[in-house]
């Protein structure tokens, strides 16, 4: 079992500070803000592409885009990117309340053929009540879960290139067809730690994805999900989504990190712990719980580092070291059962670098990896690493 290694498209914006996403009125989508915060970047397609190609260059498998409020549209986005980039696939996140099944099958076929088959589908059921209402979406935590079931189930059935009927409680479909399905169909990616989520995992997920906890809890939930899946007859692959400091010392690693808490005053991080505190999401509580809203005691585990989440909602933990380091870690992950990576990094185009000619070569060289990608640009000189608080993903 190989490790598949995938990056992360700021499309809510990129910087060289942990700061909260609602310090800028329109999410870091304009270069012009009424409250301006130096040296951020705007999502732009320009700054996404280089990132999108660094990433293919370096050698990762795809690239992650989130969804939300504050982001650009991921299928619109992604789609424009692809035609500046070869092999790079596009990990796309959206949510099933607020789009027909059947649309969403054909827009995935459209997608592979346009793509020449790079389109992977992340499934985001929403934790959190206030944004999913702005989408027009006012069902609770465990009703969209249950939603999501028969939206997969669709979706599913309309590949199959046959008309197909369907009845739930919140879609009824009468001859659902994919003319032409997807080729090949593309995996999908799926997240949730609640009581309710782990059934939908069970029986449609093809990976599924956890935040950044502890080895020992990630190992608990691939348990969980594994037996579920068992019992529906399936198997389930692993993935873990975490952000990456690494550098060629553990000491300027570290340095990095303790530089983006400098950056944050208690007052930012109480309003923002304030806000996650109020999100349904089981995930996204556990995440607040591995630090508790204090600066003390950050690294939660071997070089696993919970600064990130202060501030910013959804993957709030970082793996902080040297290349080495970083490298130890992923294996252990690997070992447990994991097999996509999901990172990324402040700034994203400096961090994809550091992490590319770093990380992925040891990787290469543990076997890890079927081979090392070798980039003909330098590592860039980088002071440390910035970040919009992007929320979602």
């Amino acid at each position: 079992m190989s490790v598949h290694l995938h990056w992360f498209l700021p499309t809510g914006g990129d910087g060289r500070t942990l700061v909260d996403r609602h310090a800028y009125t329109d999410g870091g989508v304009k270069r012009s803000r009424i409250a301006p915060v130096s040296g951020v970047r705007a999502p732009d397609i320009d700054y996404l592409t280089q990132i999108a190609k660094a990433a293919e260059q370096l050698g990762f498998e795809a690239v992650l885009t989130p969804t939300g409020t504050w982001c650009e549209d991921a299928w619109l986005t992604t789609v424009a990117l692809a035609q500046h980039t070869e092999r790079l696939k596009f990990l796309v996140a959206f949510r099933p309340g607020v789009i027909s099944p059947v649309l969403a099958a054909q827009m995935a076929a459209t997608y592979q053929r346009i793509t020449r088959g790079r389109l992977l589908l992340n499934v985001v059921t929403g934790g959190d009540s206030t944004e999913q209402r702005r989408f027009g979406d006012h069902l609770d935590h465990d009703r969209r879960y249950a939603r999501t079931d028969e939206f997969l189930s669709v979706v599913r059935g309309v590949w199959s290139g046959q008309p197909f009927d369907f009845g739930g409680e919140h879609y009824q479909v009468e001859g659902g067809l994919t003319a032409l399905p997807p080729d090949p169909l593309p995996e999908i990616f799926f997240g949730g730690s609640s009581a309710a989520a782990g059934p939908v995992a069970a029986r449609h997920t093809d990976v599924y994805l956890t935040w950044g906890e502890p080895p020992e809890q990630v190992k608990q939930k691939i348990d969980w999900i594994r037996g579920l899946a068992e019992k529906e007859g399936r198997t389930v692959r692993f993935g873990i989504r975490l952000h990456t400091i690494s550098r060629d010392s553990s000491a300027d690693a570290w340095a990095t990190a303790n530089r983006l808490l400098d950056d944050l005053s208690p007052e930012t991080v109480a309003a923002a712990q304030e806000a996650l505190g109020r999100s349904e999401s089981v995930g996204q509580q556990r995440m607040l719980a591995l630090h508790g809203g204090s600066r003390d005691d950050l690294e939660i585990s071997p070089n696993l580092w919970a600064g990130v989440g202060l501030v910013r909602g959804g993957a709030g933990t970082a793996l902080v070291g040297s290349h080495s380091d970083v490298a130890d870690r992923i294996e252990e992950y690997h070992a447990l059962g994991v097999e996509h990576f999901v990172l990324s990094g402040y700034p994203h185009l400096e961090e994809a670098y550091w992490f590319g000619e770093g990380v992925i070569p040891d990787l290469a060289a543990r076997g890890l990896l079927p081979r090392t990608p070798v980039s003909s640009l330098t590592r860039p000189a980088v002071g440390g690493a910035p970040l919009l608080v992007a929320g979602g993903r």
